[in-house]
């Protein structure tokens, strides 16, 4: 029978104090954050480039350097749903160190290994037990060090524990590399785009690079540049059929004629554009015939946000094969708009183009502040905005090109929700000793 014990007695705790500021007498390093333990089952090399530039002091690098084999868990948050969000450490990170609300676990590996204490903080037992003990009210929640050292752990031997663990981190890797390839043919996509349409080497009729092959191209007085004969230029709006506010939806039933649909938020965009795996949650009631229903090939624009960061503006499209993983309709939240184009060959075309305008903050002159709230002011801004329009047979071929790739990123995704489904229903049986695991 497996022994049940805290945490305390198999592992060092120690809570980080190491906030954000950068100080001069300090040293730089890398810091790992609420949100990198928050979106991470694990946390290794390959993350470290995208931490925080920070400083600590001599003794919290001593500290909180992060080391193969530790746990790192949240520790303070706005709700207790979010607290005690575990990631595992995966390699040694020179200058990397945990910050502020947040708690290092160091295991005794004689007795407790990180994969496994990763996985048990994960399940079902371990969130409901921090859910419990965090302390405070209103909009502060915290863990403390007693509180996270009196966790009971159920402790099967180590070669058991190693095992389980593998088995979750195995889950992950699998995960990241789907991640991975997701990344690289979104960046193959804004390739084609930027080589197409920005340095116009798109293929001529003898499948050669349009411009430098002596395609021939005219001035335009509007842009003041050069583009290829027989492409004109026109206004964002000129590619739009229609537009269309969100909607909060209905949450009470009325009569016959409802329909449950998932309701598109600005923080719900990056699950649309295969960045995040938190699908958007059927909350809202519609009726049938409602004209706020997106269809396949719609865009989503985020036009209102307090991010002081960046501007409003974001997008995200719904492909086909997006639209066809939903069970039920689709609207967009009342803090963003919905497009329907004229044509949906545009469909691609228009979304890397609306990406390229806001990545260089040409959203940021469109913008006006209500209440501290950003607005982007949208019809100014599509009426004023100048664009190349391509040819009807390039947009067809890039559309083919980029339907294909988008396709198979949504397969991707899909396949890693599969694989956190499989995670999330054989985590507890491993845990409670519903299930072993053989030699």
């Amino acid at each position: 029978m497996d022994n049940i014990v805290c945490l305390s007695k198999v592992a060092e705790i120690d809570i980080s104090s190491v906030d954000k500021k950068i100080k001069e007498n300090e040293q730089r390093v890398k810091l790992c954050n609420f949100t990198d333990i928050y979106y991470n089952w694990a946390i290794d090399k390959s993350k470290t480039d995208d931490l925080m530039d920070s400083t600590a002091s001599n003794k919290n690098i001593e500290r909180f350097t992060l080391k193969k084999g530790q746990v790192a868990i949240t520790k303070d948050s706005e709700t207790r749903d979010d607290i005690g969000m575990s990631a595992y450490i995966a390699d040694d990170l020179e200058q990397t160190v945990l910050g502020y609300h947040c708690a290092l676990i160091t295991p005794d590996e004689t007795k407790l290994n990180g994969k496994y204490l990763n996985a048990f903080l994960s399940s079902n037992i371990g969130r409901k037990y921090f859910a419990n003990q965090a302390s405070g009210s209103g909009q502060r929640y915290t863990l403390t060090k007693n509180a996270i050292g009196n966790v009971k752990i159920h402790l099967p031997d180590i070669k058991t524990q190693e095992r389980i663990g593998n088995i979750f981190s195995n889950i992950d890797r699998k995960i990241n590399n789907n991640k991975t390839i997701s990344q690289q043919l979104e960046a193959m996509e804004k390739t084609i785009y930027d080589y197409w349409f920005l340095q116009f080497e798109f293929p001529n009729e003898e499948g050669k690079p349009y411009k430098s092959s002596g395609g021939k191209m005219v001035w335009n007085e509007e842009l003041q540049r050069e583009i290829p004969k027989g492409w004109e230029v026109g206004n964002i709006a000129s590619l739009i059929d229609s537009k269309r506010n969100g909607d909060w939806g209905k949450e009470n039933i009325q009569g016959n004629y409802v329909l449950p649909v998932s309701c598109i938020r600005g923080a719900d965009l990056d699950f649309v554009n295969g960045k995040s795996l938190s699908t958007p949650p059927t909350r809202f009631i519609l009726e049938k015939n409602s004209s706020k229903l997106l269809k396949p090939y719609d865009l989503i624009v985020e036009i209102s946000g307090g991010s002081p960061t960046q501007s409003t503006g974001r997008i995200a499209g719904i492909s086909s094969y997006l639209f066809s993983r939903f069970n039920n309709g689709i609207v967009c939240s009342n803090f963003c708009k919905a497009i329907t184009l004229k044509d949906k060959v545009n469909y691609y075309y228009f979304l890397q183009t609306w990406k390229t305008l806001f990545e260089n903050d040409v959203m940021f002159n469109w913008e006006g502040k209500t209440s501290g709230i950003k607005n982007l002011m949208f019809d100014s801004f599509v009426k004023n905005t100048k664009i190349v329009i391509p040819n009807k047979e390039q947009l067809s071929a890039f559309f083919d090109l980029c339907d294909d790739i988008d396709n198979k990123i949504q397969n991707l995704l899909k396949q890693n929700q599969e694989l956190l489904s499989l995670r999330d229903f054989i985590l507890p049986l491993l845990m409670n000793g519903q299930v072993t695991i053989g030699e």
